[in-house]
């Protein structure tokens, strides 16, 4: 299966070497039957997932030892694109010598950062990520079938994209992996809001519980409290930072911790100065929005857990004041 049968060769040095190994030679494609599997004392499980957004499909075939529930061997069949065959050859390969406990644990991101040729670059373009996110589901069913559940037993993820089967905790780790700063980044990567458009933003023809543009900016918030929280150890402390970055500090965690309590309730606030005081108490002062307008008092529980919050992510010197 050459490269030029399967890309543009405008893309095709996007892909990993590994990848492009595996498209061209993969290692577990082909099928057991049940005289393999008596052969070998074990149990076979034929397990088929098909992805209609995208018209690829995959089966899969595990050789079970009953007496320790390991997955002695396994292959797969793939209905679809270069991509899904060497998603779906690295798959197999994380699924052998574990146990079926240990399988289901397997996600599309553990998939794909094993075909990385190295940890900081993606191993395929973001335009064909969607070819190697059938691996949990695939993984799940034929786990189902062994231990004689229903797949929906194991799903402990919050689906935010129906259309593609993406999860909530995936979009947040392919944000943090690899930096991303946009919606459409998020859809190239993971395909989450390519088709029905419902989870991208409040509006579309079914109301979600999370959306895309909510997901970025909570994770983007989170990724700079970390890289805040970086800089707290190995450089100065808060108190003796420059105002300037003691703001951008304060509305960092603002961003990340509080805001997005606040939004629940039509609220807001925004930071209006920030003043060390003679005795080093360092003195923030801010004003409510929104709803919250009403609610700018000294003793409220909302300005104290704000000051609590304040005083344990940057410094126990803050003090919050309304304005």
């Amino acid at each position: 299966m050459g490269k030029n049968s399967l890309i543009g060769g405008s893309i095709w040095e996007e892909y990993s070497q590994k990848v492009q190994d595996r498209m061209n030679n993969p290692k577990h494609m082909g099928e057991f039957n049940e005289e393999d599997a008596k052969a070998r004392n074990a149990k076979l499980i034929v397990a088929d997932f098909g992805a209609e957004s995208c018209g690829d499909a995959v089966r899969l075939y595990w050789l079970v030892d009953e007496k320790t529930d390991t997955i002695i061997d396994a292959k797969f069949k793939s209905f679809g694109c270069g991509t899904a065959i060497a998603s779906s050859d690295t798959m197999v390969e994380l699924c052998i010598g574990k146990k079926v406990d240990e399988a289901v644990k397997i996600t599309n991101l553990d998939v794909e950062f094993a075909m990385r040729d190295n940890p900081e670059t993606p191993a395929v373009p973001p335009q064909k990520m969607h070819c190697s996110v059938m691996a949990y589901d695939v993984i799940k069913q034929a786990a189902a079938q062994y231990k004689g559940v229903n797949p929906e037993d194991f799903e402990d993820q919050i689906i935010v994209c129906e259309c593609a089967r993406v999860s909530l905790g995936t979009i947040k780790e392919v944000i943090k992996l690899n930096d991303l700063h946009s919606v459409e980044e998020i859809t190239q990567f993971t395909k989450a809001g390519a088709f029905c458009k419902s989870c991208v933003k409040p509006g579309g023809h079914e109301s979600r519980e999370y959306y895309l543009v909510d997901i970025l900016a909570q994770t983007r918030a989170e990724m700079e409290k970390e890289k805040l929280q970086g800089n707290l150890k190995n450089d100065i402390s808060f108190n003796d930072m420059t105002v300037v970055k003691q703001l951008k500090a304060v509305e960092t965690v603002l961003d990340s911790e509080i805001r997005p309590m606040l939004h629940g309730d039509g609220g807001d606030l925004e930071v209006i100065d920030i003043q060390k005081s003679e005795n080093a108490t360092i003195d923030v002062y801010i004003r409510y929005l929104g709803a919250c307008s009403g609610c700018s008092s000294g003793s409220g529980s909302t300005l104290y857990a704000i000051e609590n919050i304040l005083q344990e992510e940057l410094s126990p010197n803050i003090r919050v004041l309304p304005v």
